[in-house]
């Protein structure tokens, strides 16, 4: 299954940049591992407002539970909201 995942994360007060910056790293280490295995396929950056940090991005999991174990193990998701959307193909998909 597909599922797209919009993930807003909010830096948590007093965090310096270095937390921040050790963050970024190590979720950028991760989600390398997890494009390597196929569970990540694409990443998006969607029009943002002054100080926010958001990303989309699409998953391949068996299901929804897998999925969940693959956001999990995401650094950033300490700091994140996640909300996911199934996706099925649609019959007119130029893609396919």
């Amino acid at each position: 299954m597909e599922f797209l995942v919009d993930m807003v994360t909010t830096v948590p007060e007093g965090a310096s940049e270095d937390d921040v910056a050790r963050m970024r790293g190590r979720e950028a280490a991760r989600s390398r591992e997890l494009a390597a295995q196929g569970s990540l396929r694409r990443l998006w950056r969607p029009p943002l407002a002054p100080g926010e940090w958001r990303t989309w991005g699409l998953f391949r999991a068996e299901d929804a539970e897998r999925l969940e174990e693959v956001l999990a193990s995401m650094p950033l998701r300490a700091w994140r909201q996640d909300t996911v959307t199934p996706l099925a193909p649609h019959p007119n998909d130029p893609g396919r």
